[in-house]
C-alpha cells in the first residue's frame, strides 16, 4: 500500500490527448486551485477507459474500470479520493483511499486505472505536492494557442524526452513512462 505524505493539491483533468505513433495517451492534470499542469503518459486501453467516460459513452457491458466500480458499491465500499502520490525513475504513483464505512485502506494503483475509476465514482482527484516538485512545470494560463501548440508537440514526443531536462539535473537517464 502506498502511502501520502506532505500536502495534497486537488486537480481536474485539464486534457487527454491520444498520441497514435506511441500508442498512448497523455492525461494531463491540473491543480483546482493552482497553476501547475502535470502531464501523464498512459496506456491506450486506460486512455480510452477515461475518454469513453468523458463523453458520456455507455457501453453494452461494463469495461474492467465499470466493473471494478459497480463491485465497490455493491459491497457499500465508498471510494473517497485518488492520489497521484510521487514521481520516481520517469514513474508516476497513486493510490486509492477506500472505506467501508469503519476501516479505511489506501490502495496502491497505477495513476491511470485511479483516473479511470475516479470519473466513474465522481471521486476527487489530488496530487501529492511532491509530483508538482518533481515534475517539469507547464504553468497555466495558457492561451488556446499554446494548448493547441502542447497537444501537437505531444504527437512526436515521447515520455523521456519530456524529462529529459529533469534527467540532467537530478540523475540518470530515466526508462518509461507507464500510466
Amino acid at each position: 500500500m502506498a502511502k501520502s505524505n506532505g500536502s495534497l493539491k486537488e486537480a481536474k483533468i485539464f486534457s487527454l490527448v491520444l498520441i497514435p505513433l506511441l500508442g498512448q495517451y497523455v492525461v494531463t492534470l491540473e491543480e483546482v486551485e493552482g497553476q501547475r499542469l502535470v502531464p501523464i503518459w498512459i496506456g491506450v486501453n486506460e486512455g480510452n477507459a477515461i475518454g469513453l467516460k468523458l463523453q458520456g459513452e455507455q457501453l453494452p457491458r461494463p469495461m474492467t474500470h465499470d466493473l471494478l466500480a459497480n463491485i465497490l458499491s455493491l459491497l457499500t465500499v465508498k471510494v473517497e479520493r485518488i492520489v497521484v502520490t510521487d514521481l520516481r525513475d520517469g514513474t508516476y504513483y497513486a493510490s486509492i483511499l477506500v472505506t467501508d464505512g469503519t476501516r479505511r485502506y489506501d490502495v496502491d494503483c497505477r495513476p491511470s486505472d485511479a483516473i479511470a475509476l475516479a470519473v466513474r465514482t465522481s471521486t476527487p482527484i489530488f496530487l501529492d505536492e511532491k509530483v508538482l516538485r518533481k515534475c517539469p512545470v507547464i504553468m497555466k494560463p495558457i492561451s488556446d494557442e499554446e494548448v493547441g501548440k502542447f497537444k501537437k508537440d505531444l504527437q512526436t514526443m515521447k515520455p523521456e524526452d519530456f524529462f529529459k531536462g529533469l534527467q540532467e539535473e537530478k540523475g540518470p537517464p530515466e526508462e518509461s513512462l507507464p500510466g
